[in-house]
């Protein structure tokens, strides 16, 4: 499968700009970098607001109100564990909030190094039991929480999901890291050259780990190390991954273990895609199709 035309025009538009490796620059530069190229939202929900999801910053995203309580989507953003942000991740919250009929709160983590494994992790955890503890507050159904994020977000969700903290109705993982070994096919095939190098993953997952409180063996920073009877007791997924992704091995991997531990798994494959797609609806049609299908993946788990 070539790479999508779209994908194509995404990196030549980033070759343009002339910005530095992300593995050459200092964790605050590289987020700057990313912050001024925040995407614009395609598709509004109804109400946007900023909380305090139990200490840890969060943001709320509501669809068109509806008898009853609706079901909800605790959202983590991707970004490596180092760079990301709530507001780089309106556009995918608000979609999903808009498409799917129910909320979502996108998680404001903190960030390595400053904030190594496991703070980011734990973060997460707070803000997905604070979620469920103060359903009623938030107009949402405590029997309908999934947990979904993208890249390292996907990571976090995956791991949040097996530490089984609350009971859920759906992981929605997108390209998700899940071996921190780095030793699959697709590091080789797409090493360089399709937005996400293999050298900037090992950045990433250096500052994610520099803190010696976690390794690439441990299966709460590599969830498809987890043991079996961990996995098969996870609840339904939805996968997203894309061919032209240093990660996408790996995801894939994920997705056919939960699938043979009998876990209701969906797994969407993009082949002529690359890394950071879902997050650009505005430039990629196959983002705008992978939103809907993540939104009537969550419609169908909380329905």
């Amino acid at each position: 499968m070539p790479l999508n035309a779209d994908a194509r025009r995404v990196l030549d538009l980033m070759a343009e700009a002339g910005a530095p490796p992300l593995d050459s620059q200092l964790p605050a530069d590289a987020r700057a970098t990313r912050t001024a190229v925040i995407p614009p939202i395609l598709d509004p929900c109804h109400e946007m607001r900023d909380l305090d999801a139990g200490g840890v910053p969060a943001r709320l995203y509501l669809p068109e109100p509806s008898d009853g309580p609706t079901g909800l989507l605790v959202w983590f953003h991707g970004g490596g564990w180092v760079m990301g942000s709530i507001d780089g991740h309106d556009n995918v919250c608000s979609s999903l909030a808009s498409r799917s009929g129910h909320a979502v709160l996108s998680v404001d983590y903190r960030l390595a190094p400053e904030a190594p494994f496991p703070a980011a992790l734990d973060d997460c955890i707070a803000a997905t039991v604070w979620a469920a503890a103060n359903a009623a507050e938030l107009g949402i159904d405590p029997t309908r929480i999934a947990v979904g994020g993208d890249s390292a977000g996907g990571n976090i969700a995956a791991v949040v999901a097996n530490e089984a903290v609350v009971p859920l109705a759906l992981q929605l993982l997108v390209y998700p890291v899940t071996d921190c070994n780095m030793s699959t096919r697709s590091y080789v095939d797409n090493a360089e050259g399709y937005l996400l190098t293999a050298s900037s993953m090992r950045w990433f997952t250096d500052h994610y780990l520099s803190g010696d409180e976690g390794t690439a063996d441990d299966p709460r920073v590599s969830p498809l190390l987890a043991a079996d009877n961990v996995l098969s007791a996870a609840p339904p997924a939805f996968v997203v991954t894309a061919g032209f992704d240093p990660l996408c091995d790996e995801g894939v991997a994920y997705a056919d273990r939960l699938a043979t531990l009998g876990v209701s798994t969906n797994h969407l494959h993009y082949p002529g895609e690359i890394h950071a797609f879902f997050s650009l609806p505005h430039l990629v049609a196959d983002a705008r199709s992978a939103h809907a299908a993540a939104a009537q993946a969550l419609a169908d788990a909380f329905a």
